[in-house]
């Protein structure tokens, strides 16, 4: 019976980063993916994911720079990237990418649908079933890293709070590009806000080169994804362009407060809930919480103390914690009506409101440099949220 170090379940970005790593520090590792399967994602990576993750050029589809945000009467406000741009991936390729890269690494690739985690006198089994064979077959493992989505069956069998984990609903359809025209810019990305599209998330038609992400997110029932995202093509003349695909998923809106089950398993990635609130940026965000997953795992497999495990959520709060509470603060604040969005998007008229924000994107930390930009901001935050200004006031 081989004994594996780790056993990863799930080899979307989080899971195959962290076999990635953990198999380069040496460690036998596998990790079991659902072959075949795409998560509805517009793709945006900031550079610093490009960096920190060694990204191919070939793996980025498109570098965008300008962000249009749209709002419910239509306005809109264009924000230039400056010094810099924003990277687009096409999930199909990129999740592959990382698998084969994490393959190459020394990791062992299995494919089929996770069942379950038994435990006996001979250790800790991860049960799945072979897509192949349709047979039930067990992985024996120290540690498994539950990266298998927003609706974890590890974290739901596992860890406390694992199967309560709130989420949103996101749609997308993967369109050919049209040629650039007055309404579609293949460096742009746009962000609509707007009730008719999504009552309480956005919708977004995003760029990827010679193909187009164009979808949106929502927590209310009753919403129809498809009508939602056929009436945002409408809007914006790509009502014609030829589906390729068509593609749904859950998306996290808020962290767990814990990752691990104090024995065997540590969550990473949508499993653990790190999608960025306001934004929904999630790529980024699930292959850091790759990484602090497979760090916690090595301390724990080096000093024998479950205790290591929690370093993974400590890790990634430590660093990230202050953003996620700044953007879960903006979009309760601005998500919740078409009048506050409204406000919001006037707000994004604002110099400074542009440049701290994609500092922050690029670099995935609140700007602290320019105190008087903080301040000027939080005023007219303020007036925007008390109506002491017009929506359109710029």
């Amino acid at each position: 019976m081989n004994m594996y170090d780790v056993v990863i379940v799930g080899g979307g970005p989080s899971g195959a980063t962290a076999a990635t790593d953990l198999a380069e520090a040496g460690k036998t590792v596998a990790f079991i993916d659902r072959d075949g399967r795409i998560k509805p994602c517009g793709g945006a990576v900031p550079p610093r994911l490009i960096t920190d993750f060694d990204i191919p050029d070939e793996q980025i589809v498109c570098r965008v720079n300008t962000a249009r945000m749209i709002s419910p009467t239509q306005r809109h406000v264009d924000i230039p990237i400056e010094n810099g741009y924003v990277g687009m991936v096409d999930r199909e390729h990129f999740d592959e990418f990382l698998r084969v890269r994490a393959k190459t690494a020394g990791a062992h690739r299995y494919t089929g649908t996770f069942v379950r985690i038994d435990r006996d006198d001979k250790g800790t089994h991860v049960i799945y079933r072979d897509k192949i064979s349709g047979n039930e077959m067990a992985l024996t493992t120290k540690l498994i890293i539950g990266a298998d989505g927003a609706r974890s069956k590890v974290g739901a069998q596992e860890v406390p709070g694992g199967d309560t984990i709130p989420y949103v609903i996101a749609y997308h359809e993967i369109i050919e590009a049209p040629a650039a025209n007055d309404s579609y810019d293949p460096m742009r990305c746009d962000v609509i806000y707007d009730g008719t599209i999504s009552p309480d998330f956005y919708g977004w038609v995003f760029p990827h080169g010679a193909q187009c992400s164009v979808g949106m997110g929502t927590e209310v029932d009753g919403v129809d994804l498809k009508d939602a995202t056929a009436k945002l093509r409408a809007s914006s003349g790509l009502t014609d362009c030829k589906t390729i695909r068509k593609e749904g998923a859950p998306i996290p809106l808020k962290p767990l407060d814990r990752w691990d089950n104090g024995r065997d398993v540590v969550l990473a990635g949508d499993a653990a809930g790190v999608v960025a609130p306001s934004s929904g940026e999630g790529i980024y965000y699930a292959m850091v919480g790759g990484r602090v997953a497979a760090e916690a795992c090595l301390a724990c497999l080096a000093s024998s103390k479950v205790r290591d495990l929690k370093l993974a959520r400590k890790a990634f709060m430590k660093e990230h914690k202050m953003v996620f509470r700044v953007l879960r603060s903006m979009q309760d604040a601005y998500y919740k009506s078409d009048e506050r969005r409204e406000r919001f998007v006037s707000l994004c008229h604002d110099v400074d409101v542009q440049r701290l924000t994609f500092e922050a994107y690029m670099n995935k930390k609140l700007v602290k440099a320019r105190p008087m930009a903080h301040l000027k901001i939080g005023i007219k935050n303020l007036s925007h949220l008390t109506g002491l200004v017009r929506p359109n006031h710029v």
